[in-house]
C-alpha cells in the first residue's frame, strides 16, 4: 500500500506487476480507483457551462454517453485530463484525476461527490464475459456508454471507459457496497491489480498521464490529442493559444521509445540524436508484453525524426539504443 494522491492504495498484491498486467492482457483484472474524482454539475444551465470549461465538444456526443476531455489553462497547457459521464440531460459527473478534483471544482464549479461512491475498474478481454456473472447490466454497456444497474437492490452506475489499452467497464458503486461488489468480482475469476501493473498498462497503450505527457506547458497538440480539441464550438478556455499553435505547428511532440534491450527507461532520462539532445523521457518503464525498456517522450520538431529513426537514451551515465515508433506501444503494429 502506499499514499497516492491524499489516497491509501494498492501498489501491488502478493502475485506482483507483472503478473497482474499480463493477467489484464489476457484475461481480466479489477482494479480499485477509487481514488479518482467526481465533481457533479447539474442543472439545465449544465451542459453550456462545461461546453465553455472543457476543451471538447459535448454535442459529439449525447446523454448516455462519455467523453475524454482537457481543462486548459489560458496558455492552452492541460490543466487535468477528464472524463465526462454525461448521466441524464441535467447531470453530468465529471471524473478529474485524484490531485486535481479541488482544482477542477475551483474551475468548473459543481459537487465533490468522491466520498459518495468507489469506483472499480474490471479491464482484459474476458472482462466482460467474468462481470457478466455477476451483472449482466453492468457486462452490456457499450465502450464510452453510460448507464444505470442495480446490483443487490443497490443502485449504481457504470461506463464502458478504461485505462489500459483492453476492453472493460468502470463501476461506481455505493461506498457500503463496494466491498461486496469487489469480493463478488474476484469470485467470479477476476484478478487484482495494482497501480504498478495500471501505469504499465497505460504505458504500452501510449495513453498520457497528467504530470508527464500532460501538465503546466504542454497542450493538447504537443501531446497528440488534438482530436481532444471542439475546433467547432464557441469560446472555451485556451481557445486563442491553441488556434496560434495549430498555425504555427507544435515546437514539439510526444513520440513511443522502445529500448533495444530490457533495461526500463525511466521519466526525465535525455533523449539523445546524433550526439545532440532532442527531447526528455516523459513517462518509462519496462514492458511485460514487448520485454524491452518502453516510454513516451517529448521530441522537439526541429530534430525532423520519423518513427522507427534510432535515437539514445542517456539515463544515470548509460546510453541506451532505442527507437521511435507511433503509439500504441502494444500491440506491435506491423510497420515496426
Amino acid at each position: 500500500m502506499v499514499p497516492f494522491g491524499g489516497w491509501d492504495m494498492p501498489l501491488a498484491y502478493p502475485w506482483g506487476t507483472v503478473a497482474e498486467h499480463r493477467a489484464c492482457r489476457e484475461h481480466a483484472v479489477a482494479f480499485d480507483v477509487s481514488h479518482l474524482g467526481t465533481v457533479r454539475v447539474e442543472g439545465p444551465a449544465a451542459f453550456d457551462h462545461l461546453q465553455r470549461s472543457l476543451s471538447n465538444d459535448l454535442r459529439r456526443i449525447s446523454a448516455g454517453r462519455a467523453q475524454y476531455t482537457h481543462l486548459l489553462g489560458e496558455d492552452g497547457s492541460v490543466l487535468d485530463d477528464i472524463i465526462v459521464w454525461w448521466v441524464d440531460d441535467e447531470r453530468f459527473d465529471v471524473m478529474p484525476n485524484a490531485s486535481n478534483t479541488s482544482r477542477v471544482v475551483a474551475a468548473i464549479g459543481g459537487e465533490d461527490v468522491t466520498a459518495e461512491r468507489a469506483i472499480i475498474a474490471i479491464q482484459g478481454p474476458q472482462a466482460r464475459e467474468r462481470l457478466a456473472t455477476v451483472s449482466p447490466a453492468a457486462a452490456a454497456v457499450h465502450r464510452f456508454a453510460v448507464a444505470p444497474f442495480e446490483w443487490e437492490g443497490v443502485s449504481c452506475l457504470v461506463a464502458g471507459t478504461g485505462y489500459t489499452g483492453e476492453d472493460g467497464v468502470e463501476c461506481a458503486i455505493p461506498p457500503d457496497a463496494a466491498e461486496p461488489f469487489w469480493s463478488a468480482v474476484v469470485a467470479a475469476g477476476v484478478t487484482p491489480a495494482g497501480l504498478g501493473a495500471r501505469d504499465t498498462l497505460r504505458l504500452e497503450a501510449g495513453l498520457p498521464l497528467h504530470g508527464h505527457e500532460l501538465g503546466p506547458g504542454i497542450t493538447p497538440l504537443q501531446a497528440g490529442l488534438g482530436w481532444v480539441v471542439g475546433w467547432d464550438k464557441a469560446e472555451f478556455t485556451g481557445r486563442a493559444a491553441l488556434e496560434e499553435e495549430k498555425v504555427a505547428g507544435p515546437s514539439r511532440r510526444i513520440r513511443g521509445l522502445v529500448a533495444e534491450g530490457r533495461q526500463p527507461l525511466r521519466d526525465g532520462a535525455e533523449v539523445q540524436s546524433n550526439g545532440q539532445v532532442v527531447g526528455i523521457v516523459t513517462s518509462g518503464n519496462f514492458s511485460p508484453m514487448r520485454q524491452r525498456g518502453i516510454g513516451l517522450a517529448l521530441i522537439g520538431a526541429d530534430a525532423q525524426l520519423l518513427e522507427g529513426d534510432a535515437v539514445t537514451v542517456v539515463q544515470r551515465g548509460r546510453e541506451l539504443p532505442a527507437n521511435l515508433v507511433r503509439p500504441p506501444l502494444w500491440p506491435i503494429r506491423e510497420e515496426e
